[in-house]
């Protein structure tokens, strides 16, 4: 038999807001310019320090079902934009704090459900009408999204530099994210990070007698290891005489010759393998004078096989020449004292990378997560639409739906007001974190946006009202609308459970004396 918990009705509701609101409330306070950061310790005790929300999410051990409901929004935000994720989160968690309220006052769920979602369908609508298009020729804009998408994070003392760097790699690209790798090194400063046209690898090649570099390179990937294969089960080979190890040991040297000479037949140049190589095989590529490299990642398989044009092949038997890509140039340099792998003049790519310098690991990696956010900003802003930040757009919008609230007659009328409400969390967290007085600030907010100011938003800085969209303070549009699409959608879906049943681990039944 199986032992079941159970929570139902009002107290599963509570319970599963309350894990939701946790949530929210931890990455709250890195939100903004002024934001705080977080120091992350794993069991083996390895440290991060980020303010970066997903990254934070990503390394809690979150038990709780509603709370990993509130987790995947950030996973989601960051895999279809790759910034905002704080955004969703908060803004998430706000709107099932404001519809707590609405149950309190005997308000039906699915009709706080049915609220929402007729705000969300509104908001969508007001930012569509309000947001502003880009192109490639605009990049003034582009420069300010990339540092808007920067400030506040570890990169902020060199955000104009870097904001540079990722907008040539946008505008390289043709705004193609697939296109463009952020790659850390470790030594010298963040000033020292540059744009390299291809694409680059943590990685040196397998032998040293090797060539150093091929020009016109077949290339072939491999995820499979070029090696002798292992038995499934454990086995002992008696050997009673020298001349049987001999034999042995040339029987396993021709198996690793006939792998080689099967790629080399292909037309093959150059390996990328996502597994290992034998050192025997190893020999014999250099022979063939074949460039090779090892245990590469499957991101970065995934993408070489973009770049290159090539087809990942699981069976190095399966290789043929119509699975091989193309390089014009593949090889081998030093960037600071580490050696990597330039991969350029792809036909099939223009890959750029950038390769981002940090003092140390955790600079580094700090410095690589905002520039990745604004990698994502600007790609997704070309060719789309923008709109301003500072919480002026959650302002716009909340006054847009208090308007659309009162023409409504029925009580989702209460849930439209509830999710304007909550639009406001985000201007008052950005004042919040600045040290500013939250009440004062969305005062002086509520009395721009009702003149007709509809980018006015909060200055962290000076605590002024000011136009963001003068200021520079822009973001893609696409933030927004996957943050409340995201957020109001994970809300309703909670709303609506009313029975969390935990299952037990399930127990053989004990034999019947009977």
């Amino acid at each position: 038999m199986s032992e079941e918990s159970r929570e139902t009705g009002k107290t599963a509701q509570q319970h599963n807001i309350m894990a939701a609101k946790a949530v929210a409330a931890t990455v709250r306070t890195t939100l903004g310019p002024k934001g705080m950061d977080k120091m992350l310790v794993d069991a083996s005790g390895d440290i991060t320090v980020t303010n970066d929300g997903v990254t934070i999410l990503q390394e809690m051990h979150i038990e709780h079902p509603a709370a990993k409901m509130v987790v995947e929004i950030a996973k989601t935000q960051e895999d279809t934009v790759g910034d905002g994720t704080t955004t969703a989160v908060v803004l998430a968690g706000e709107l099932l704090k404001n519809a707590e309220s609405l149950l309190d006052q005997k308000v039906h769920p699915t009709m706080v459900a049915k609220g929402y979602r007729l705000a969300e369908t509104k908001t969508q609508h007001v930012l569509q009408q309000i947001a502003q298009p880009v192109s490639l020729e605009s990049e003034t804009l582009l420069r300010n999204i990339a540092i808007t998408a920067m400030t506040g994070k570890g990169a902020e003392t060199n955000r104009g530099q870097l904001a540079d760097l990722v907008v040539n790699a946008a505008l390289h690209v043709q705004g193609d994210r697939e296109q463009i790798k952020v790659q850390s090194l470790v030594g010298e400063r963040a000033q020292q990070s540059e744009l390299l046209h291809g694409l680059v690898l943590e990685k040196e090649r397998v032998h040293p007698g090797m060539p150093a570099s091929i020009e016109n390179g077949k290339v072939a990937l491999l995820n499979c290891p070029l090696e002798i294969r292992n038995t499934e089960i454990d086995a002992k080979i008696h050997i009673t005489d020298p001349t049987q190890l001999n034999a042995f040991l040339e029987q396993e040297e021709q198996s690793l010759r006939e792998m080689v000479a099967h790629i080399q037949g292909t037309g093959a140049t150059v390996i990328f393998c996502q597994k290992g190589i034998d050192e025997m095989a190893q020999h014999f590529m250099a022979k063939y004078g074949i460039f090779a490299a090892r245990r590469i990642s499957k991101s970065d398989m995934e993408m070489l096989a973009h770049v290159t044009g090539g087809t990942i092949v699981n069976n190095w038997k399966e290789l043929s020449g119509d699975d091989l890509g193309f390089a014009g140039s593949i090889m081998q340099q030093k960037y600071a004292d580490d050696d990597m792998i330039l991969i350029s003049k792809c036909d099939n790519a223009n890959a750029v990378t950038l390769l981002i310098r940090g003092a140390t690991e955790h600079i580094a990696a700090e410095i690589t997560r905002a520039v990745t956010d604004a990698v994502g900003d600007v790609c997704a802003s070309i060719g789309g639409k923008i709109v301003a930040g500072a919480g002026s757009v959650e302002m716009e919008l909340a006054k847009e739906l208090r308007s659309y609230a009162s023409e409504l007659h029925g009580r989702e009328q209460l849930a439209v007001s509830a999710f304007a409400d909550a639009l406001e969390v985000i201007p008052r967290t950005l004042a919040e974190n600045a040290g500013l007085d939250p009440i004062d600030v969305l005062v002086a907010l509520r009395a721009a946006h009702d003149a007709g100011q509809v980018w006015a938003g909060v200055n962290v800085f000076t605590g002024k009202v000011m136009d963001a969209w003068n200021m520079g303070v822009l973001e893609p549009l696409k933030i927004k609308t996957q943050a409340l699409s995201s957020a109001a959608e994970v809300a309703e879906m909670i709303l609506r459970i009313d029975d969390v049943i935990l299952r037990g681990p399930v127990k053989e039944e004990e034999p019947s004396l009977g």
